[in-house]
């Protein structure tokens, strides 16, 4: 399985500010990349957020695979972002 080298926040960020500007979303830019770039950390504790909410996991979840490790891979994730 191959690792990302951006963190989990950063990358939630992102995805969070394309939806905002990129026009294959909700906004109006054709090519969004420069914009997502330049503005993915003003999305930084909506992505914090959404990691505290993903801490538990669902029932389909749970059902899949270790619901503890999820819960401790999802806090490392927590954990990291706020060291850095």
């Amino acid at each position: 399985m191959p690792v990302s080298n951006t963190s989990l926040v950063e990358r939630i960020a992102r995805v969070l500010a394309g939806r905002d500007v990129s026009i294959n979303a909700e906004g109006h830019d054709a090519s969004a990349g420069t914009r997502v770039d330049e503005t993915w950390y003003q999305y930084r504790d909506d992505a914090i957020s959404v990691l505290k909410t993903l801490r538990e996991p669902d029932a389909a979840m749970a059902a899949a695979g270790d619901a503890e490790m999820w819960e401790r891979m999802v806090l490392a994730a927590l954990d990291a972002e706020a060291a850095s």
